[in-house]
């Protein structure tokens, strides 16, 4: 590793596993300073290097509280990455109040209370928040992502007028949009969908597979490599931007 994040400290959000834990080991490996978080604090052993705490990105006050704490102890984070969400399954059809208020509040408004909280700290010396979106029905249709969608457009929304607020402020802000990952999160979908359709889990992660025009599924590991990219001082002349690791899907 070149160690592109010496000297800076990181914090992210759902980083027991997939995507957002990807993220956490290869800020660790390029030398920053890193803040884990995750709902569920198990997932958080065996993620060397880093300084951890259990945190529901939906509770505010517990926001507020550990972001005090961790500029307390670090200073102003020089990186943010949001990285909690939620897939609904389903089109409008199958989407209650409840589905479309908790899909909001987990994937967009954590977002807001984690901004919120940390911002004001970053506006004397800058930083990069990198904001995890989709592919999926906020830059391309898919089914049965109704609420999902929604939501990863309205973090596309958030991102550019965080950038737009805060360019003068040296704080970039970009979202990261990727195609079908292979993760814990898509292995319960395979499952879910296995059982609704009558299909076997061969044939339903083959749908999955098929829709990627590349062929394959991506890793977490390949979407961490962009928000390296994003965190670092590489890409100081790229914000507002949405970075679509997505396979081939939006081409």
């Amino acid at each position: 590793m070149s160690k592109r994040l010496k000297g800076k400290v990181a914090v992210v959000t759902a980083a027991g596993q997939g995507i957002g834990r990807a993220i956490a080991e290869a800020f660790i490996a390029e030398g920053a300073e890193v803040i884990a978080s995750d709902l569920d604090a198990k997932k958080l052993k065996g993620l060397k290097k880093a300084t951890v705490f259990a945190l529901d990105v939906r509770d505010t006050e517990k926001v507020n509280a550990l972001a005090k704490d961790i500029i307390k102890k670090f200073g102003a984070p020089d990186i943010l990455a949001n990285c909690a969400g939620f897939v609904h399954q389903g089109s409008v059809l199958e989407c209650s109040e409840d589905d479309w208020d908790f899909s909001f509040d987990l994937n967009v408004k954590s977002m807001h209370r984690m901004l919120r909280a940390f911002v004001p700290s970053m506006l004397k010396k800058g930083g990069s928040i990198i904001n995890i979106a989709s592919v999926a029905s906020s830059v391309r249709g898919l089914p049965n992502r109704y609420a999902y969608g929604a939501t990863k457009a309205a973090v596309i929304g958030l991102t550019k007028a965080m950038a737009a607020d805060f360019v003068r402020q040296g704080i970039r802000v970009n979202a990261i949009c990727p195609g079908t990952i292979q993760s814990p999160s898509l292995n319960d979908r395979i499952a879910a969908n296995a059982k609704k359709f009558s299909k076997s889990l061969k044939d339903v992660r083959k749908d999955f597979i098929d829709r990627q025009p590349i062929g394959r599924l991506g890793t977490p590991e390949e979407i961490a490599a962009g928000a390296v990219w994003l965190a670092s001082d590489d890409s100081s002349y790229y914000t507002g931007q949405t970075l679509q690791i997505d396979g081939g899907m939006t081409t």
